[in-house]
């Protein structure tokens, strides 16, 4: 077998679910991995189904002809914005780097089964949209059967480009910013306003749909699609080998995308080396002073240690701070626009007295805040770390006690600034604005304490890449799930018990309540951190 098949083969079985599946005896493991493929396929039917929709939507306008170019312009955004959000981790700075820069291969190749690795793992996501728009698009425009066959291996091809562009892109900032302690942060601001774009997509689209005006947004969106395809020429020769079944178009996107790997690679193999070697590094200040050296709390040290954990990842900082930022601008604007309008904005301007909802305001702070908790990572990002943490001649409880603590400190401030921010805008008494704070603190103690349950009971220390951990670990689907439905419900019983009897004994409940449970989930962690030790 070719060196570089067997390769990519074996990158691909190390870490597919289903191999995992076949040969994994452990009844636990198995039962996480089929969960978590059924989430996945249940993800993948709910995309198709909004294609499906998009190109109904085209179809029934009269112009479904630009349902090519859109699928073309989603998959092709959706290639660039996964991969450059997996470059450093997938290609660059990945895990088992030593190993295979051992094995008998070049650097340019190794980078290019990375890459083939990386673009093959996410083409479930690509295929599960350009699929069902062909879908859409067959049940109206009715093509011959071999415009079937030209879309499903255009999809293959399709990716290539954004793939390739946004590897060179990650490619330039590793080259530029390696060596340098900073260099997740062009990438972390990317992701944050990446993430606020598409929470404000949603006021668009409800607003599309509420004034009517599905038919005009179509027909723009028609004008604006035809217009980025004569900008970004892949989507226009897609959609022309598919409408016109134009051969040269078929040619010029699969020639020029193998090309354009082929050079890539061949650059990016000189540097390949040098890149990950200081990515691995430190660098080194040049101008070094001694200095006096300050004596801390071993609690503080480890949560110092985990602050720089956290920035030092832009997967683990944007999913484990954007909560909490979140959170502090909803606090600031509702400063500025008034508590009222924001409430007024929710619910479509409902006529009724907007203090009923005020006994709500911690519950909508923990939505944000409490989305992920820092704890439920942390454990398992230890990673082949972990013995070392192990060797130290420190109570195994004190290092989970340092990490609750870095959580405390970075969600009470942010809670407590969201917290007066709205209390301010709404009017809410003294009194209450302080059972609010408490009530705000005590949630912030029990998401911490539960976190940090989870992620040691479902510690996973080998993995391949973070976004394992953090974005599709059990800890954190198991912290979130829960937590996030008994938020829902207690913010809605807040209100109803706060028209019935005021806000005042309910809030002092609900910190009982929380109290009382993050008392029980830390005496939980630190008994499974005992346990571990």
């Amino acid at each position: 077998m070719n060196k570089n098949i067997l390769l990519l083969k074996t990158l691909l079985l190390s870490t597919s679910q289903i191999n995992k599946l076949k040969y994994c005896n452990d009844k636990k493991k198995k039962s996480k991995i089929i969960g978590g493929i059924i989430g996945v396929v249940i993800i993948y039917l709910l995309i198709m189904g909004f294609a499906i929709l998009t190109c109904i939507g085209y179809g029934v306008t009269g112009m479904i002809d630009a349902a090519p170019v859109m699928c073309a312009l989603i998959v092709s955004l959706l290639a660039f914005v996964f991969t450059l959000f997996k470059t450093n981790g997938y290609l660059f700075n990945f895990k088992e780097y030593d190993m295979l820069m051992s094995l008998p291969f070049e650097p340019k190749k190794i980078a290019a089964c990375k890459f083939l690795y990386m673009y093959i793992k996410s083409m479930a996501w690509h295929a599960s949209i350009s699929v069902a728009m062909m879908i859409g698009y067959g049940l109206f425009a009715k093509p011959a059967f071999y415009v079937y066959i030209i879309w499903a291996v255009l999809t293959v091809v399709l990716p290539i480009i954004p793939t390739l562009f946004a590897s060179f892109l990650g490619f330039i900032v590793a080259r530029v910013f390696a060596g340098f302690k900073k260099r997740n942060i062009l990438q972390t601001i990317f992701t944050f306003i990446f993430v606020i774009l598409a929470f404000s997509f949603r006021f668009i689209v409800e607003g599309m749909f509420e004034n009517n005006k599905v038919k005009e947004t179509l027909q723009s969106t028609y004008d604006m699609t035809a217009g980025a395809a004569n900008i970004y020429l892949p989507a226009k020769w897609f959609s022309d080998a598919i409408t016109a079944v134009d051969i040269l178009s078929i040619v010029l996107l699969t020639g020029i995308s193998v090309v354009l790997f082929v050079v890539l690679f061949a650059l990016v193999g000189r540097s390949y080396r040098r890149i990950n070697s200081q990515l691995k590094n430190h660098a080194a200040a040049r101008s070094f002073k001694m200095r006096t050296q300050k004596k801390k709390s071993i609690l503080n040290t480890i949560a110092y240690k985990e602050f720089k954990r956290l920035t030092g990842s832009t997967t683990y900082m944007t999913n484990g701070a954007m909560g909490v930022i979140l959170a502090s601008i909803l606090g600031v604007i509702t400063l500025f626009i008034g508590f009222d309008k924001i409430i007024g904005l929710v619910t479509k301007g409902a006529h009724f007295d907007y203090s009923v909802v005020q006994p709500s305001i911690p519950f909508i702070i923990f939505f944000f805040i409490g989305m992920v908790s820092t704890t439920c990572c942390s454990p398992s990002l230890e990673g082949k770390n972990y013995w070392i943490i192990q060797s130290l001649p420190i109570d195994k409880r004190k290092v989970y006690q340092g990490k609750m603590l870095f959580n405390m400190y970075m969600n009470v401030p942010a809670m407590a600034l969201a917290t007066l921010c709205m209390c301010i805008s709404a009017g809410v008494p003294v009194l209450d604005t302080i059972l609010y704070l408490l009530l705000g603190f005590s949630m912030c103690a029990f998401s911490t304490t539960w976190g940090c349950v989870c992620g040691i009971k479902h510690m996973k220390l080998e993995w391949e890449n973070e976004i394992e951990v953090v974005k599709q670990g059990a800890a954190v689907t198991i912290y979130l799930l829960p937590n996030m439905f008994v938020t829902m419900i207690f913010c809605a019983l807040s209100i109803f018990l706060g028209i019935i009897i005021g806000s005042v004994i309910p809030t002092v409940i609900f910190i009982i309540l929380y109290s009382g449970l993050a008392a029980i989930s830390y005496i939980g962690a630190i008994s499974l951190a005992r346990k571990r030790g």
